[in-house]
C-alpha cells in the first residue's frame, strides 16, 4: 500500500519552472479539483503583501493581489512584489483576517493621567544636556 502511494506521487507531474521556489512547491500540472472557473462577475479571494527590505527589518506593507489560494498568491506576490525592489522575505495574509481599530475607537488609547511614567516624555532632556554643555563652554572659555 505504501510502495504505490510513494510511486503514485512520482509518476505523478508537477509543475517545472526556473524558479526552484515554484518547482519545490510540487504543483500538480492538471489539478482541475483547484483551478474551478469562476462565475460570472466573481473574484479570487483578496490578499494582502507585505516585505521585509533586509534582514532584522520591519516588514512593510507593499500592496495587494488577488490569488485562487495562499500558495498561489505568495506566488504572484513574489513575482509582482519582489522581482525588481530589493526584498529578503515575504508575507501575504487574507485581507479578510485583517481586523483594526478606526479612528471612532481612537478612546481606547488613552491612558489615565496617574499613569504619567509610563510615557516616554519623562524621558526627553536632550534640551537639558546642550543646555549644560553651552554653559560649560561658556565658563571654560
Amino acid at each position: 500500500m505504501i510502495r504505490g502511494a510513494a510511486l503514485n506521487k512520482q509518476t505523478q507531474m508537477t509543475i517545472k519552472s526556473l524558479d526552484p521556489r515554484v518547482t519545490r512547491a510540487e504543483i500538480p500540472e492538471n489539478d482541475e479539483k483547484n483551478w474551478a472557473p469562476l462565475g460570472e462577475l466573481d473574484q479570487h479571494e483578496t490578499y494582502e503583501v507585505f516585505h521585509q527590505e533586509i534582514r532584522g527589518g520591519q516588514p512593510a506593507h507593499v500592496g495587494s493581489l488577488h490569488a485562487p489560494n495562499p500558495e498561489m498568491a505568495l506566488l504572484f506576490a513574489k513575482e509582482q512584489y519582489a522581482r525588481r525592489a530589493k526584498c529578503v522575505s515575504i508575507w501575504v495574509v487574507r485581507t479578510a483576517d485583517i481586523y483594526t481599530i478606526g479612528v471612532d475607537d481612537a478612546d481606547i488609547f488613552e491612558t489615565t493621567p496617574e499613569k504619567d511614567y509610563r510615557e516616554a516624555k519623562g524621558y526627553r532632556v536632550g534640551g537639558k544636556i546642550t543646555a549644560f554643555k553651552r554653559n560649560k563652554n561658556v565658563n571654560n572659555g
